[in-house]
């Protein structure tokens, strides 16, 4: 069946119709702020604790927007005898936004979570050379990441939280005050000491066997 003619037109008129009829709402910005989602990708926050300065961030970036500097430090034995180890320090970790295309590859192979995505957008600068966060700025960004979503009520325990809880018990344990020595000897005295059974006394062992002198009577003999 062919279309009827001027029915495309028809269509659009109608569309355009119901537009004009509905009442516009604008969002006062900024006076009423947006309500976003919490995995908008809004800047990127440093975790500095959780970086070990790996690089890995740095090469993966596709703009080569990441700026990571870092020198060595040789660690002491931790025992008698043993050897010493060299870790990275990190000096400086900077993220030039006005490069960053917000592709999230950083956040998505950084192995030790350093790196966080925060909803805030709210970083306009008037000079593009502001807009390089170096990383006490990007630290101050953690404060804005939002909570991770709740596990469901059927999934087993993140590791990390077992392996603390364990951890923290052991402390507990060990500073625990220890039990009074007095109570301690009781214990110990009562647990060296055989049972006798029932009906047995010291007096039945010490009586002499029937028929049988007692010292005593040998001598008087």
């Amino acid at each position: 069946m062919a279309p009827i003619p001027g029915s495309g037109l028809a269509k659009g008129l109608a569309v355009t119709l119901r537009t004009m009829t509905k009442k516009s709402v604008t969002a006062q910005y900024p006076d009423n702020q947006p309500d976003l989602p919490p995995r908008t990708r809004g800047v990127i926050g440093l975790f500095e604790e959780n970086c070990t300065v790996c690089m890995l961030c740095a090469r993966e970036c596709p703009d080569w927007c990441i700026y990571i500097d870092s020198h060595k430090e040789t660690v002491p034995a931790a025992t008698p005898g043993g050897r010493e180890r060299s870790r990275n320090v990190l000096d400086r970790f900077a993220i030039d936004f006005s490069l960053c295309m917000y592709c999230g590859i950083c956040i998505e192979v950084c192995p030790f979570d350093a790196l966080f995505w925060s909803p805030e957008f709210e970083y306009a600068e008037t000079d593009i050379r502001d807009l390089t966060h170096e990383r006490d700025k990007l630290r101050e960004w953690m404060w804005t990441v939002p909570a991770p979503p709740a596990l469901d009520p059927g999934a087993e325990e993140p590791k990390e939280l077992v392996t603390a809880r364990k951890t923290a018990d052991k402390l507990a344990a060990q500073q625990a005050p220890p039990a009074s020595e007095p109570h301690a000897d009781q214990q110990a005295r009562a647990a060296e000491q055989p049972t006798l059974p029932q009906g047995d006394s010291k007096q039945q062992t010490d009586q002499p066997e029937p028929g049988r002198p007692t010292p005593g009577q040998e001598g008087a003999e």
